[in-house]
């Protein structure tokens, strides 16, 4: 069975936990979430893997080993597929791609990427605005510093509930990002890279 959307009771459930996120409410509710939020993420990973890659979903329990909120668990089912990203909470529907807080290697070569010839520039037709000092090292009127000044670089689209959320409409809405975003992964891709620094904190 391919993907159909998800119903009404995931943006109910994503509310309840949000008002309860206690273990208690877990347990009373865990096959909605099975049924109703998990198993149509399946269902879309499953139909875009073919041209975009294999998915993964995040485990839906928080790491609070190191954070002062110890809400137990998260409130939106989220998933990589390929480059992408994709999640639904109570706000709805939300996809992401690109590069989110670069290690120390890839923003080095991030920024040597976009001071560098053709590369800077074939991002610059990719991204626009950023608010922020030059980064030590590089001249404030450099032609690209709008650019330079990112320690990570996404592009991000969401869509709040509708009835449309319940229909393969989710999915297009999906594979549309998807394909406008190529050219920033694509970037990503080529000019810097995954890490190769070990145990960086938070990974995962």
């Amino acid at each position: 069975m391919g993907f159909r959307g998800w119903p009404d009771e995931a943006i109910e459930f994503f509310e309840g936990l949000e008002a309860d996120n206690s273990k208690t409410y877990w347990q009373a509710n865990k096959s909605v979430y099975e049924d109703k939020v998990r198993a149509p993420m399946e269902a879309l990973l499953e139909d875009l893997e073919s041209e975009w890659g294999e998915g993964r979903i995040f485990r839906p329990y928080r790491d609070i080993r190191f954070s002062s909120d110890k809400s137990p668990y998260k409130t939106a089912i989220g998933a990589v597929v390929g480059d992408g990203y994709v999640q639904v909470s109570a706000k709805g529907l939300g996809t992401g791609s690109g590069m989110w807080e670069m290690a120390p290697d890839q923003l080095e070569r991030y920024r040597a990427a976009v001071d560098s010839e053709p590369s800077g520039e074939d991002l610059t037709a990719i991204v626009a605005e950023v608010r922020e000092t030059a980064p030590r090292g590089y001249p404030k009127d450099h032609p690209r510093i709008e650019l330079l000044r990112y320690k990570g670089i996404v592009a991000w689209r969401e869509w709040p509930p509708g009835a449309w959320l319940g229909t393969r409409r989710a999915l297009n809405r999906v594979v549309d990002f998807l394909t406008l975003s190529r050219p920033l992964t694509g970037w990503l891709n080529e000019n810097v890279g995954p890490s190769t620094l070990q145990d960086r904190k938070g990974k995962g």
